[in-house]
């Protein structure tokens, strides 16, 4: 990958569980080189989440992508004076200690940037680095909580809803990856290093859209709605004739009015409250009875040729057996296979974007844990003697 963007960027992932490890795949799958550092004897804990095939974890495969393996024990001097060595060569490190953590072990942004005054560090955190929950536990269902993406998820009568997947965490990944990309382009006008603090709380919040200007301006709390929108309808799924599912969407205007044309309700366009994404969210269980009873006598294929057919935004509600044969997803070679030593041909998510000049991709999936160690030590410029004297300390 000479030719990719990233090329020449050195990282040194830290991190885990799951926003600062995701952040660093971000980095390597356009071209950065990026180096795990794990504890020798407690792995990243995202090599045991989920389903395993032949006791190896299939996540960590997808999350360990582009990386090297490196086992180092932060807290022995040995490994330290490692750390600070790699650091001095580094553009980047993520982390994800506690508050404090990096300090105890005397490898702050102090000694840090003492080694390297061009280095950004990226603190990824549940809380942020200051304030009153920041040296609490924190995981990124916390921030889905806290954020108030729980209170509008769900039907109104049903409890508050969890997403059933890393969410926060990866919003704040793709979050961290920005920033440190604009941390590295400010290094470029400035020549010095910074810290990126990220908490996970936020970035969430943001994607929620304008919930606290709302409540500023107007004291407008919004509650939950199922799959219905309170900015627009017809919004939701829909069940088919032969028992599967539809997603609707109508945000535009003229996108709404041309579904009641297609369901055979005309009529409803010319009311007053149709005018607006917010009357017609007040309407919604007229419109969505008009869409539903169309949708609901017609097999699938047919809804969605006749949405296409109509200009109309329509698609099908899919698991990840169809996801793995949808014709725009193989036409966008979004899931694309990697060969693997250790599990041979494994499908998974291709890079996140496409360049036309200079893709990304993935060289490899993820590595045995501590794989290369030897060998990134070896290119420090460390002896053969030195790693054996690490390797006693328990340091690698």
């Amino acid at each position: 990958m000479t030719d990719a963007p990233l090329t020449g960027l050195r990282v040194l992932d830290l991190a885990t569980l799951f926003a600062g490890p995701l952040a660093a795949t971000f980095l390597g799958d356009f071209g950065a080189e990026v180096i795990k550092v794990e504890h020798p004897a407690k792995p990243d804990p995202s090599r045991g989440h989920g389903p395993a095939k032949d006791g190896i974890g299939l996540w960590w495969k997808v999350l360990g992508r582009n990386k090297r393996t490196l086992t180092l024990d932060l807290s022995t001097p040995g490994g330290r004076t490692t750390l600070l060595r790699l650091a001095a060569g580094a553009d980047v490190i993520v982390e994800n200690f506690r508050p404090g953590t990096l300090e105890k072990w005397d490898l702050g942004w102090e000694e840090l940037s003492a080694a390297n005054p061009r280095l950004v560090l990226a603190r990824v955190t549940a809380f942020g680095q200051f304030g009153p929950y920041a040296h609490r536990p924190g995981f990124g269902t916390l921030a889905e909580a806290m954020s108030g993406f729980a209170a509008i998820t769900g039907e109104p009568d049903t409890p508050p809803t969890l997403p059933p997947f890393g969410l926060a965490d990866s919003v704040a990944a793709l979050a961290t990856a920005y920033a440190v990309m604009t941390a590295l382009a400010a290094r470029e006008r400035t020549g010095a290093g910074q810290v990126v603090d990220m908490a996970i709380i936020e970035p969430i919040l943001t994607v929620l859209g304008p919930h606290p200007t709302w409540y500023d301006q107007l004291g407008y709390v919004q509650e939950r709605t199922g799959n219905r929108s309170a900015n627009n309808a017809p919004r939701n799924t829909y069940r088919t004739a032969d028992g599967t599912w539809v997603a609707v969407s109508t945000s535009a205007q003229s996108v709404a009015e041309r579904v009641m044309e297609l369901v055979g309700r005309p009529e409803l366009i010319d009311e007053p409250w149709f005018a607006t994404g917010d009357g017609r969210a007040r309407h919604a269980g007229l419109l969505d009875e008009a869409v539903g009873r169309w949708i609901a006598v017609r097999p699938r294929e047919e809804v969605l040729a006749a949405f296409e057919k109509a200009e109309a935004a329509i698609a099908p509600v899919q698991d990840v057996r169809e996801v793995m044969t949808d014709p725009q997803y193989q036409a966008l070679s979004t899931i694309t296979t990697v060969d693997d030593p250790e599990l041979g041909p494994l499908r998974m998510q291709n890079v996140l974007f496409r360049l036309s000049a200079t893709p990304g991709a993935i060289r490899w999936a993820g590595r045995p844990h501590g794989a290369d160690t030897d060998a990134v030590l070896t290119e420090l410029g460390l002896t053969a003697a030195e790693v054996a004297a690490l390797r006693a300390e328990g340091a690698v």
